[in-house]
């Protein structure tokens, strides 16, 4: 699962988000290695995916922090199993995802984010879905439907929820390829329904709209028309998957950067009224060279790490 060649220009991630069962917490793990939204990964030249390395936890909610530091090569340790970034983990035990974490928050609200999160998944799928029509990007839903047990050393921080778990690789930068990208994933009553969206820089356009149902099992859906709604305090443009006539809006702020935004969103998918996390990528916005100083200051870089 973790033990990838990521050539160079390349990346890996594997993806966790859960909101917590009375819907005022949430929290989002992503394992990079080849860091897609680092600057440091961008200014080197992305030569080498496995000196740019992290793993990105963010809290949302009372006390909610950000960490992303972005690691060398030293940091990594990749099995099958796990994979370590310098004081945190990743750990597949064969029932559940396992993520330890020991890391310091950004900028400005600085402070130690130390805990564990696991993910229980309902079923594992065997579902790849390539993004582009040659398979430089693809997207691995492992588990779709989960559950969550938050466990994190701040006060309030001991919860449960509905999860997910997921990952992407790729061969290439997500802003070669990809002008624009909306993605969504909606607990349902018989298990969840992703939508994966995106305007690719060849003037196609993706459009993938997959139930599944708990036991891991997905189909392909006529999934309702793309409808825009309110956009962020950023004004980044958003749109998910939506009845017609229904219109959906956000339930929960997340993340709201200048080139993305995470959220809970409620919309209604086949007169079934659902909410879920929600993402938005613009990829024009990301290639500005003025935003990666930006983004430094959020990600600051660690170079050397000894185990």
């Amino acid at each position: 699962m973790f033990n990838l060649d990521v050539p160079a220009g390349g990346y890996a991630w594997w993806y966790v988000d859960g909101v917590s069962d009375c819907g005022t917490m949430a929290v989002s793990v992503i394992g990079f290695i080849g860091s897609v939204f680092s600057p440091w990964y961008h200014w080197s030249g992305r030569g080498n995916p496995a000196d740019h390395c992290c793993i990105n936890v963010a809290t949302y909610g009372a006390g909610g922090r950000f960490t992303m530091t972005d690691r060398g090569e030293t940091a990594l340790q990749a099995s099958p199993d796990t994979l370590r970034v310098g004081p945190s983990s990743m750990h597949w035990n064969g029932t559940d995802l396992v993520i330890d974490i020991n890391e310091v928050s950004s900028l400005p609200l600085v402070s130690r984010v130390r805990g564990r999160i696991t993910i229980s998944p309902e079923a594992i799928t065997t579902v790849e879905l390539p993004l582009t029509p040659d398979g430089a990007h693809v997207w691995r839903p492992f588990a779709p439907t989960s559950r969550i047990k938050v466990d994190l050393e701040a006060k309030n921080w001991q919860w449960t929820g509905h999860g997910y778990f997921d990952a992407n690789f790729g061969t290439r930068p997500l802003e070669q390829d990809f002008r624009y990208w909306t993605w969504g994933r909606y607990p349902t009553r018989d298990g969840a329904t992703c939508f994966y969206d995106a305007d690719r820089r060849d003037g196609s356009a993706l459009d993938a709209a997959i139930a599944f149902n708990r036991n891991g099992e997905a189909k392909l859906i006529d999934g309702p028309p793309r409808t825009p709604f309110k956009r962020t305090l950023w004004a980044l443009r958003r749109e998910t998957r939506a009845d017609a006539g229904t219109k959906p809006h956000q339930i929960k702020a997340m993340l709201d950067a200048p080139f993305y935004s995470r959220s809970v969103v409620e919309t209604v998918v086949n007169g079934e009224k659902v909410q879920g996390v929600h993402e938005a990528l613009d990829l024009d916005r990301y290639k500005q060279p003025l935003l990666k100083p930006m983004l430094a200051v959020r990600v600051p870089r660690r170079k050397v790490w000894n185990f």
